[in-house]
């Protein structure tokens, strides 16, 4: 097949600051799908993704982890990487920005930009968000923290190199006019635009002097270049980009980039800081941006905090790697948030997956071992139902390939699904087990089974980019070759007399909801126990301020009966995923208390512990189990618990004061 050109498709890397989750990994699944599709449809496909490895997060992380900051970005890279391995992306280069090539070309880029006069030396004083390494001024945040991650920002004063963001803002500005295309979806274009380029552009700090973290500025070693100055240049620096003018043959094929695909939240620098730098170094802008919408656990952010985080080996681990791939591409939506849940994937498995698809092919492989001895033959008896299924069948491409073009791969991803859908209709239209009982109807018959098989088929070449292991299972069942996309739109391709397997594979056995409960369960105890409950340093918080109530007397507190308590056993309180049962020896007497804590304590963690205890509360039940008291906890700004001790030992039943 001659090739339609080249296609140059990037992620955004990933930050090296700890293991990603699987609201991360879908960016790259998304990019993967993307990727496999173009190869297959006649594209010369280069595919970039890596991980983002300096600044003062990773710095500050280093040094709580007491190894140097370089030991801590390859220990979480190759993390990073075996993520993506274990997920089947099929990236052709995966670069890390403290290569040496990288890190030679950022200098060059740096001494070039300066020399032209587009960055110059200064000094800056505004707010600064550590996690996001990015200063704001008082206007721009959003409730008095960080309109980006929402966190606290700290006042900052430093000298350093701004670039002229200014100098460019108005060529900018006329391409995106020029260029619908260029940021997608249209929201974020329209954010863009009237959020930060129209009201005016300022300076953008591109080095900082206040951690070492960095590439050094080569002329001033006092400095580090910025990070995203830094990272935002992978892009080019990684196909062959020099900043001398020597750029490699690659470079010159694969740039411009067709498609940067990047998380909403990042989509101001690569639409605004980043086609500035190419315009200052005089390259071409890249073809489209697209920011896709986050995916959600049950519809909120994922953190380690909150108790909530998915991992994708997990994930894996569960389903297999080809549902994850299904899951994290079908329920995301073109531009809204997407959620996912342990609950929805069981769903999803069983119904799209171990129904819809693997029933079908372990339905039609075991008929035609039973009716012909796996021999696949059309024999020409057509009847009404064939023509309406051979049109879907030859008509999925055409769907699948529109909906690509306009990366709606989970709509794309639907329409593939609606072809086994009408196959599965087949089968209760034509009842196969009903002409097998009439021997006038064998033909029909064969007829019936071979139409099947060859949908099947054609569902399986076109599934191939989205779920490559399962798509190669089922041609292999068929004893067919996989198709190109072209071969799709014919239908009769399969050749007749052909003997499909003779053991069917089971391509998705059905899930126990409450097995799978369970070990999501363990999963859940193993992260804790592996954290001890700890938040990820980016989502500390040294202060929390909360809503004051009604002030009291202190005859309203002497009221109240505080008192230490040892717990001498707990036990999870049945029908309930927050709940565990403790009994708490206070004095000679013992209490029954029950407690919201079931994410952040196991039953045995529980045991021994010396805790706080409201003693004189009115019993009540909860989830119908009597509890006579209540283990006091501190609560953080995200909603993690922790139990109260007493800083000093002392005996169960002292009084609190």
């Amino acid at each position: 097949m001659q090739s339609k050109g080249k296609y140059y498709i990037t992620t955004a890397i990933a930050y090296t600051s700890g293991k990603p989750h699987i609201g991360n990994n879908y960016e790259i699944v998304l990019a993967d799908s993307i990727a496999r599709y173009k190869r297959k449809d006649g594209y010369d496909v280069f595919f970039q993704t890596g991980t983002d490895e300096h600044g003062q997060k990773i710095e500050l992380k280093a040094a709580e982890a007491g190894v140097t900051p370089k030991e801590f970005v390859d220990e979480v890279a190759g993390t990073i990487r075996g993520l993506c391995d274990l997920l089947h992306i099929s990236y052709d280069k995966f670069i890390r920005t403290t290569d040496p090539d990288h890190e030679k070309q950022v200098q060059k880029i740096f001494r070039r930009l300066y020399n032209q006069g587009d960055i110059y030396k200064g000094a800056y004083e505004g707010l600064y968000c550590t996690p996001c390494e990015s200063f704001w001024t008082e206007s721009q945040l959003k409730d008095g923290k960080c309109p980006d991650c929402g966190r606290e920002v700290k006042p900052a004063k430093e000298e350093a190199y701004f670039f002229k963001m200014s100098k460019y803002a108005d060529r900018l500005i006329d391409h995106i006019n020029k260029h619908p295309e260029f940021i997608q979806p249209v929201s974020r274009k329209n954010e863009m635009m009237n959020n930060f380029l129209l009201p005016g552009l300022q300076d953008l700090c591109v080095s900082r002097t206040s951690f070492k973290w960095g590439i050094p500025v080569d002329f001033d070693e006092n400095h580090v270049v910025y990070v995203w100055l830094d990272a935002l240049t992978n892009y080019i620096t990684g196909i062959g980009y020099d900043a001398d003018g020597e750029s490699s043959e690659q470079y010159k094929k694969l740039w411009p980039a067709d498609l940067h695909l990047i998380g909403k939240d990042i989509i101001r620098f690569h639409t605004i800081y980043w086609p500035i730098f190419l315009m200052a170094l005089g390259e071409e802008l890249p073809h489209q941006v697209f920011g896709h919408p986050w995916l959600l656990q049950n519809n909120d952010k994922m953190s380690k905090s909150k108790g909530n985080i998915i991992y994708a080996d997990d994930l894996a681990e569960l389903f297999g790697v080809d549902a994850v791939r299904y899951f994290v591409l079908h329920e995301m939506p073109f531009e809204n948030d997407g959620s996912i849940t342990w609950d929805l994937m069981t769903e999803r498995f069983n119904s799209d997956l171990a129904n819809t698809l693997g029933n079908l092919v372990n339905r039609t492989i075991s008929m035609s071992r039973k009716y012909f001895d796996g021999v696949v033959s059309d024999r020409g008896a057509a009847e009404a139902p064939d023509d309406d299924l051979k049109a879907v069948a030859t008509g999925v491409y055409d769907k699948v390939e529109a909906k690509m073009d306009s990366l709606r791969v989970a709509d794309a991803l639907t329409e593939i699904l609606n072809l086994f859908k009408r196959c599965n209709k087949y089968i209760d239209e034509t009842q196969p087990w009903v002409l097998a009982k009439d021997e006038s109807r064998k033909d029909r018959l064969a007829t019936v089974l071979y139409n099947l098989v060859e949908s099947i088929c054609i569902g399986a070449s076109l599934l191939e980019p989205f779920m490559p292991e399962t798509a190669a299972r089922i041609v292999k069942q068929l004893n067919c070759d996989m198709r190109g996309f072209e071969s799709t739109k014919t239908f009769g391709i399969y050749p007749s007399g052909t003997c499909v397997t003779d053991a069917p594979e089971i391509l998705f056995a059905r899930l126990d909801p409450k097995e799978i409960e369970a070990k999501v369960e363990e999963i859940a105890q193993k992260q804790l126990a592996a954290s001890g409950a700890a938040k990820e340093a980016e989502d500390d918080k040294s202060v929390i301020d909360i809503e004051p109530k009604e002030e009291i007397t202190y005859d309203d507190f002497a009221k109240m009966q505080f008192q230490i308590g040892e717990i001498i056993s707990c036990e999870a309180v049945p029908k309930s995923k927050k709940l565990l049962c403790s009994q708490v020896k206070i004095g000679s007497q013992v209490k029954q208390i029950v407690s919201g804590i079931k994410a952040y304590y196991t039953p045995e963690e529980m045991v021994g512990k010396k805790v706080m205890v409201l003693v004189n509360l009115k019993p009540a039940k909860l989830a119908g189990v009597m509890s006579e008291g209540m283990l006091l906890c501190a609560e953080d700004a995200d909603g993690a618990l922790a139990l109260m001790t007493a800083e000093k030992p002392m005996p169960s039943g002292a009084v609190i004061a």
